[in-house]
């Protein structure tokens, strides 16, 4: 077993990384002369190949929407914990639809599965998520949301190359500019593309010469499905399962950061949702522990990290769209823990960051929100204090700040490779934040949302 203190090595390396973005000025004053910052604009787009044609049809008499812009510097904050969230996310009506479309759909799914690997449940969850099986996808002109955000001053360089992205949409003639509508920030189609998801990823399936992932079913499924795939969907490996804990564990080898073969778990006393045993194998996975040792409690495969943390970095989003995969895939009902668990409030949380922030945690910001850098400084400060270091704050911990030190000076870390065999193997990762930042750019081929 991995002691505490071999460990800290570890999360410190975690807690004292920056973050890997810089929150962008919500109060910021745009300067820029629209007039102007349009006509050099297509200037640059004419360079990436866009006719005047295509520039003509979408920008002539366009102006920025101030609405755009109050949406994009609005504070959201993401507190619903897992059981919250996931009872209302996956409810009778979206596994009603799945199933009914799943079966619908039943040869294109079969065919999407033959040539990329992922099953129906997987791309169906995505699909009820993101809206509704298409019914909520978005009313808002596209180019109008992109030329105000790729304007504004908060972050012009990343909505300019979704800009970009959407004109090359337009060029390529899969949609024209009055049917590309979508949410204000850009995102497009039944499981919302980012224009340059779009672009790259988008599959013509029904063979019309045109991606069509607002009306199109097949082609949104089959796009759906090559995202997914392209982050590293492993066919026919597992993605999450509800598994039960036991009373006692060596809970800070819990997190996704941390795997071991099914075999170790087994050996720890965790079993199956039923109570039955755990295959003891060495499929590697990780103890995602998503409210605290008495919560919910799930293995955590490869295509769970891969994949779902990559389509949103959320965890409690990411959670849910799993195990709603899982629930259209034949699963039960996801059993609430052990125990009656009481997550903290969001000024308590806020409250707990500030306090770590003066230890010297790298908390990304005092926010409220229980992240990744956050879960591992609660985790840190668990392993300090003697508690049961699952990475979930409580009232015990909030109780017991004034123990804790500072921070010491990181140490650098050689780069290390997991040792699937032995339970000593923590994989150090980039964490992946519960929430995304401001600034935050959309990770390569996944599913993103600019806010808060």
């Amino acid at each position: 077993m991995l002691s505490g203190s071999r460990l800290f090595p570890l999360l410190l390396a975690l807690l004292a990384a920056p973050a890997t973005a810089t929150e962008n000025d919500r109060d910021c004053i745009n300067e820029n002369d629209f007039p102007a910052w349009l006509e050099a604009f297509r200037t640059e787009a004419r360079t990436q190949g866009i006719s005047d044609r295509t520039l003509d049809r979408a920008l002539e008499g366009i102006a920025p929407d101030q609405k755009i812009i109050r949406l994009d510097r609005r504070q959201h904050v993401f507190t619903q914990d897992f059981l919250t969230f996931a009872g209302r996310m996956v409810n009778d009506y979206r596994l009603r639809h799945g199933e009914r479309n799943m079966r619908r759909y039943a040869d294109t799914f079969e065919r999407i599965e033959q040539e990329y690997g992922v099953p129906a449940p997987v791309i169906s969850a995505f699909w009820g998520l993101e809206t509704d099986y298409g019914a909520n996808t978005g009313d808002m002109s596209t180019i109008r949301s992109l030329v105000t955000l790729a304007w504004d001053c908060r972050r012009p360089e990343l909505f300019r190359e979704q800009l970009l992205a959407a004109l090359g949409i337009l060029e390529r003639g899969d949609l024209d500019v009055d049917t590309m509508l979508g949410a204000w920030a850009g995102e497009l189609g039944q499981t919302q593309f980012l224009p340059s998801e779009y672009l790259e990823k988008g599959v013509d399936y029904d063979n019309d010469g045109r991606v069509d992932l607002i009306r199109s079913t097949p082609d949104v499924l089959a796009s759906t499905a090559r995202a997914i795939r392209e982050l590293g969907w492993q066919p026919g490996e597992p993605w999450l399962e509800e598994v039960r804990v036991p009373a006692s564990l060596p809970w800070e080898h819990s997190g996704t950061d941390v795997m071991h073969s099914r075999r170790q778990w087994a050996d720890w006393g965790v079993t199956r949702a039923d109570g039955t045993p755990l295959e003891a194998d060495e499929m590697q996975a990780s103890l995602l522990l998503i409210m605290g040792r008495d919560g919910p409690a799930f293995l955590a495969y490869p295509n769970f990290i891969q994949v779902y943390l990559e389509w949103n970095n959320s965890l409690v989003y990411a959670t849910t769209a799993a195990y709603f995969a899982t629930r259209l895939a034949g699963a039960e009902e996801v059993h609430p823990g052990r125990g009656e668990v009481f997550p903290l409030s969001l000024e308590e949380m806020k409250l707990l960051q500030s306090r770590f922030e003066e230890l010297g945690h790298d908390v990304g910001g005092i926010d409220g929100i229980l992240g990744a850098r956050t879960r591992a400084a609660v985790r840190y400060a668990q392993l300090e204090l003697g508690l049961p270091a699952d990475g979930y704050p409580d009232r015990t911990l909030l109780a017991s700040l004034d123990r804790l030190q500072p921070l010491p000076p990181p140490v650098p870390q050689a780069p290390q490779q997991p040792q699937a065999s032995s339970p000593e193997a923590i994989r150090p990762s980039a964490p992946h934040l519960e929430r995304m930042p401001a600034a935050a750019a959309p990770p390569a081929g996944g599913q993103w949302f600019p806010m808060p």
